[in-house]
């Protein structure tokens, strides 16, 4: 009896393994995952150089993992299996209370941090301009109490404390800003970003630090342009069941104009691109999504100009900038590789403002380039 039994439990599993062998070659394949927000490995050439190199072995294992039958689903079932089991965790991404999805900083180590900072320094040295320094703590400082405990997370605090002793630009304390309105809405739920009404906040540092006066936020309507967005860390995380984000727009785009400059030339842009709100990755509303450079110009033809380093924290930013400047020149040194000093030189730069969240200021290897 008992050995039916083994042959039963053994038929059975061969079975389960042989449909899903089948069901893996005739399913077709996807090139990218709604649920993920990203490309999945396709059928990779082989050739006997990517073979002996082990490209093709290590593409190929990627590319089965990527096609499984039924992924998003299996997917989901892990992370609920990881929260059955007591843990609040999968994929680096922590579920923590009101369905906020929250992934633990680890701090830079010292070198590649002061590596950084010296091209910031190098920058704020010889500019000929006054230089702003501003780095963005994200929910997983601000909200750092929403971590189960015990959960790894380093301070960004103590980060930021570190970089701005070594920047020798005027900093700016966001950190407090943002600290002072933490009971608020003021990071998604789902995403890494900041949301319009954090980037208010971030703004009116910005405005402190600049000596500008800041329009108060009663003075804009929020505008709630979505109901719909599901950010990066749901993305990433396999909790598919939380309830998505809202994304608002405050700053009217009447008095201003956008150009962008995708592949170097120039495009008619805009300061919110309402195409990408029926699209997956909804934070592209702001001017579409991470570009090279960006160019605004506004009314205030009087106001001084502003050269903005940054990353994509910066795009739900800047909207607020545009009372105070004339034009704002808005570069990403992942995609721009122009010597930025001619830069400054060409365009007639008064001010600098160099904008990084903390987690992507500590991994962006481009940073060097702010002093050529």
């Amino acid at each position: 009896m008992e050995k039916r039994a083994s042959w039963v439990q053994t038929l059975l599993f061969l079975a389960f393994i042989g449909a899903f062998f089948v069901l893996n070659l005739v399913l077709p394949k996807r090139e990218f995952s709604e649920q993920e927000n990203r490309m999945l490995q396709t059928a990779p050439k082989f050739t006997l150089a990517s073979l002996f190199s082990g490209n093709f072995t290590s593409s190929f294992e990627t590319y089965v993992t990527d096609q499984f039958a039924f992924r998003d689903a299996w997917t989901t079932l892990k992370a609920r299996a990881e929260l059955m089991s007591g843990k609040a965790e999968n994929k680096g991404i922590y579920l923590c209370k009101n369905e906020t999805l929250i992934e633990p900083y680890t701090a830079p180590k010292t070198e590649d941090l002061e590596f950084s900072m010296e091209a910031v320094h190098a920058l704020a040295d010889s500019a000929g301009v006054p230089v702003y320094f501003a780095l963005i703590p994200s929910a997983s400082e601000i909200w750092r109490d929403a971590l189960p405990e015990g959960a790894p997370n380093d301070s960004q605090s103590a980060t930021i404390d570190r970089a701005y002793a070594l920047s020798g630009a005027h900093n700016v304390d966001v950190y407090s800003a943002l600290s002072a309105h933490a009971e608020e809405p003021i990071f998604y739920r789902t995403d890494h970003h900041w949301t319009s009404l954090g980037a208010y906040y971030g703004y009116t540092a910005i405005a402190q630090a600049m000596a500008l006066e800041c329009v108060p936020l009663s003075e804009y309507e929020e505008r709630i342009v979505s109901r719909s967005f599901y950010g990066t860390a749901y993305s990433a995380s396999g909790f598919s069941w939380v309830a998505p984000d809202s994304i608002s727009a405050f700053v009217p785009e009447e008095g201003v104009s956008v150009t962008n400059y995708p592949q170097g030339a120039p495009v008619e842009g805009a300061m919110y691109a309402e195409a990408f709100l029926q699209a997956k990755d909804q934070y592209k509303y702001f001017y579409g999504g991470n570009t090279p450079l960006l160019t605004i110009r506004t009314q205030h033809t009087d106001a001084p100009s502003l050269l903005i380093l940054r990353d994509s924290y910066m795009d739900s930013l800047s909207p607020f900038l545009t009372a105070h400047f004339s034009e704002i020149h808005i570069l990403d040194l992942r995609y721009y590789k122009t010597s930025l000093r001619a830069y400054i030189e060409e365009h007639g730069i008064d001010e600098i403002l160099i904008c990084y969240n903390v987690k992507n200021f500590s991994e962006d290897g481009n940073i060097f380039l702010m002093q050529y």
